[in-house]
């Protein structure tokens, strides 16, 4: 298939893709992180300063929040409904690019095989169909290796994905930087060898170059240009400084923030926990068949196909490093962070499975490798009803969230909930943005009962024990009080998953 031809299939690809994950899944709504971007971007777009200092309120996320803005004008519930379809496709896309990545280093089965681990890894789909910032983030930093797969240092393309990545999560400000310093020490360096054989050529399954010949290498840039190169690397982390202190007075508020967070919801950080949470976080999301696959791929891809494997072992590596140092710098180890090293182990694995057909024909360690890509063939799909029964559980447990959450927009739909006795009393953080989108108003307007009590206004109680425990926005959610319904409030209406209680208190004159 013609290169340009390639490019325009992702279109409809990732947009099939994308409407194949939505039926499949059944689900989709938008987490809570994503929801209080949205709620700052809506603050914006009322001439209002986003107000970050909100309890157990999110890290901000730049880009988000633009996106927040832009979608204001069109009410919250289409931006809710925007911003959810755009997470599914951000899903199909990262499926989209590891099949890429993974054709065309190792043969369109490997690739074919590395997409379909990812998106049916449990935390990777559970994140997708919720709308989480690490998905696109992951997306944009797989694009960026795609490109520079095809072109060693292209430079600008791989540094602008970055740059966007950089406004969704601060990892990829240190890939830009170390990209850009690469960039510099290689400049006007020879192509590098490694691009796949020719079709019909001894051991090939694709298109392209022999294994011998340059790979196509940017020339040689003046220092001009790579000035303006770092200027493009260091923009994503300086537009995030400015927005913190234009938002809050204090340009490092997203770091510090985070951490007091990570403190209060007693999250896994430091130095001292990297060695055990970063291995169990990717088996978390990879489970053992394929940690065992990524194990065999990664060691024969970088034995047996060096050329091939080198960079995508550097940016295995270089993706654990970071996450290591951002975590000994005293960030959360959180399973989602590590999407980016499972998504390249999940290309191992499809070199694990299928790299063998990039040897020649004739070669004798092909025969051993196939042997050995069939039993772990046969490995995962002996796992595969296991991980299916996982994803189902998950998404049916996303499934019984989705309908307790729109039992309390049907509320606001109907005018039962509202601004019109006071601020609005809920039982614990989590329903806090999704409120304040709705209603149109600053989180600060909306109050968990675990931080204060009400004296008027309106307060939603769980209708019943099972809302009170799914609807939760984390099991160390701090609440020094107990959340109850306040004195003097009386019921007002109920649905199957929410009451809501009322005391409206005269103003005087």
């Amino acid at each position: 298939m013609p290169a340009q031809l390639k490019r325009f299939a992702a279109i409809p690809a990732v947009l099939l893709g994308a409407l194949a994950l939505r039926l499949l899944a059944g689900v989709g709504f938008a987490n809570y992180d994503t929801l209080y971007a949205l709620v700052w971007g809506q603050q914006l777009a009322r001439g209002s300063t986003p107000q970050y200092g909100i309890p157990l309120a999110p890290t901000p996320h730049p880009l988000v929040e633009a996106l927040g803005l832009a979608l204001a004008p069109l009410g919250p519930r289409t931006a809710q409904d925007v911003t959810v379809a755009l997470g599914f496709l951000a899903l199909a896309g990262c499926g989209w690019v590891v099949y890429r990545l993974g054709s065309h280093w190792f043969g369109r089965a490997a690739g074919a095989l590395a997409a379909a681990i990812l998106l049916t890894r449990v935390p990777v789909l559970s994140d997708g169909v919720r709308a989480y910032v690490d998905i696109p983030y992951l997306l944009l930093v797989l694009a960026a290796l795609l490109v520079e797969s095809r072109r060693r240092r292209a430079g600008a393309p791989v540094l602008a994905l970055l740059a966007l990545a950089g406004l969704l999560r601060p990892e990829a400000w240190a890939f830009a930087g170390l990209y850009w310093v690469y960039l510099v020490a290689f400049n006007g360096a020879r192509g590098e060898t490694g691009a796949p054989e020719p079709a019909g050529a001894p051991g090939s399954t694709g298109a392209g170059p022999p294994a011998s010949a340059a790979r196509p290498t940017a020339p040689a840039r003046s220092p001009r240009e790579l000035a303006g190169l770092a200027v493009l690397a260091a923009s994503a982390p300086l537009a995030w400084v400015l927005s913190d202190a234009l938002v809050t007075g204090h340009p490092l508020w997203s770091l510090t923030n985070t951490r007091h967070t990570a403190h209060e919801l007693d999250r896994t950080t430091g130095l001292a926990d990297v060695p055990e949470y970063i291995p169990r976080r990717l088996g978390e999301i990879l489970r053992p068949p394929v940690l065992l696959a990524a194990a065999l791929g990664g060691v024969l891809s970088v034995r047996l196909l060096w050329p091939r494997a080198r960079l995508l072992a550097a940016a295995g590596a270089l993706a654990v490093v970071v996450f290591a140092a951002f975590a000994t710098a005293g960030l959360p180890i959180n399973t989602r962070y590590a999407f980016l090293a499972a998504a390249i182990l999940c290309v191992f694995a499809g070199a694990g499975v299928f790299g063998w057909t990039r040897l020649a024909r004739d070669d004798r360690r092909r025969r051993p490798w196939m042997l050995a890509g069939a039993v772990l063939a046969l490995a995962l799909l002996a796992y595969a009803p296991a991980q299916y029964r996982s994803a189902h559980s998950e998404l049916r447990s996303l499934a019984r969230q989705q309908r307790i959450q729109d039992d309390l927009l049907a509320l606001v739909d109907d005018g039962a909930l509202a601004l019109r006795c006071g601020p609005v009393g809920v039982p614990n953080h989590r329903p806090i943005p999704l409120l304040a989108l709705r209603l149109r108003t600053s989180p600060a307007n909306v109050l968990s009962a675990q931080v204060r009590r009400l004296t008027h206004g309106t307060y939603v109680d769980p209708a019943n024990a099972t809302v009170a425990r799914d609807y939760t926005l984390d099991r160390h959610d701090p609440h020094p009080l107990v959340a109850s319904v306040p004195p003097g409030f009386a019921p007002t209406r109920a649905n199957r998953s929410w009451q809501l209680y009322e005391r409206c208190v005269a103003r005087a004159g």
